[in-house]
């Protein structure tokens, strides 16, 4: 029963047959999409897709033209959610070559997740190859100056079956959509609500898994936070419903007087590869960063007193979103007036030159594409 991962390790060798679409976009109108693209609305020509089985193990390797596949009614992702997914981001740098940044990083959280909701491990090879190829034939649709193109790789359970098992069939594909800069004339101040009667995972659950179980779990928190005029909602913990964990999909970082940064410790998060790199390029920089628990109340009483010059969230989708308001049941308090600190955008700038190679990059995260 379950996955047989004897033919794992084979299918690092897989080649991607390429198959470019006969459908393909005209320029005109390819053009007219890049104008104004959003986030997660318009899609490439094309996709990759793998798929595993346990006598082939990961074959079919493809590279195709974005269509629908087929699933069956009784698909076991259909039923019992076991599907997990990436996102990064393709960057065009000024002499007209392709940025990945830190893709084995995700190749190796995708594998993780993998690991953690029983599904067959896709080699960390394959993960790469696949995102590259998809780039290499879809670099039309990247968007110029500060767009880039959004990469949602994903795996779900085929096996048509009803039963709670393990699936032993999985399809893996990367869909990319091209999408403009997040913010439009610059980050913004967010307003977050504290969400004191939902929470996002608990010790020994999936809370450092990307998968979308975790995501659809946010959503009545998110729509909360909605009602009560704020952009995003940030989690307590599960257990004593005091310490700060995670927004709905982004981590978070608190900077303080002395100019240490402090974020919540991993376990029931999710691990992010910008919030990982955040605490590498601070420690270049000689801060201190400290992983440890962090209260509301203490974060109401650090805004208060001065303590707390800064807080921001960070992912993959805005990169660093400065927080300016925290609104909860219990009272509302402002962090520096209200508007983005120096260490924030210090930090978002530092990021983001090396994504688009305007910048050294000293931990070699940039993988050249093109």
């Amino acid at each position: 029963m379950g996955v047989s991962f004897d033919k794992i390790d084979g299918a690092a060798l897989l080649k991607f047959d390429i198959q470019p679409a006969a459908n393909a976009v005209s320029e005109a109108d390819r053009a007219a999409k890049l104008k104004d693209p959003g986030f997660g609305r318009v899609f490439t020509d094309h996709m990759a897709i793998v798929r595993y089985n346990q006598t082939d193990g990961w074959h079919g390797a493809r590279i195709e033209s974005r269509a629908n596949f087929p699933l069956d009614p009784a698909a076991a992702v259909l039923h019992y959610a076991q599907e997990i997914f990436e996102g990064l981001k393709a960057y065009v740098r000024e002499d007209g070559g392709v940025n990945l940044f830190r893709p084995d990083a995700n190749a190796r959280r995708f594998r993780n997740s993998a690991d953690r909701m029983a599904m067959a491990p896709l080699p960390e090879p394959v993960f790469i190859d696949a995102i590259e190829q998809l780039v290499r034939i879809d670099r039309a649709w990247i968007p110029s100056g500060e767009g880039s193109l959004y990469l949602r790789p994903f795996m779900v359970a085929s096996e048509i079956f009803l039963g709670v098992k393990p699936s032993a069939e999985y399809i893996f594909a990367v869909i990319a959509s091209p999408v403009g800069s997040y913010f439009k004339g610059g980050p913004a101040p967010v307003s977050i609500w504290v969400s004191e009667n939902y929470t996002r995972a608990a010790i020994g659950g999936t809370g450092a898994v990307k998968c979308g179980g975790n995501y659809a779990a946010s959503l009545r928190a998110q729509a909360e936070a909605s009602d009560h005029g704020c952009d995003q909602v940030v989690f307590l913990d599960a257990v004593e419903r005091r310490y700060i964990e995670e927004l709905g999909g982004m981590n978070i970082f608190f900077v303080f007087e002395d100019g240490s940064l402090l974020t919540p410790p991993l376990g029931t998060i999710l691990p992010g590869i910008t919030r990982d790199s955040i605490i590498a390029l601070a420690k270049d920089k000689g801060t201190q960063v400290r992983e440890e628990p962090y209260t509301l109340d203490q974060w109401r009483a650090d805004a208060a007193s001065g303590k707390l010059k800064e807080a921001f969230a960070c992912g993959t989708a805005a990169v660093i979103s400065p927080i300016g308001q925290v609104r909860s049941a219990s009272g509302d308090f402002t962090i520096n007036g209200g508007t983005a600190g120096p260490v924030t955008m210090g930090l978002r700038k530092q990021l983001v030159d090396i994504q688009y190679g305007r910048a050294p990059d000293p931990h070699n995260w940039i993988r050249k594409v093109l």
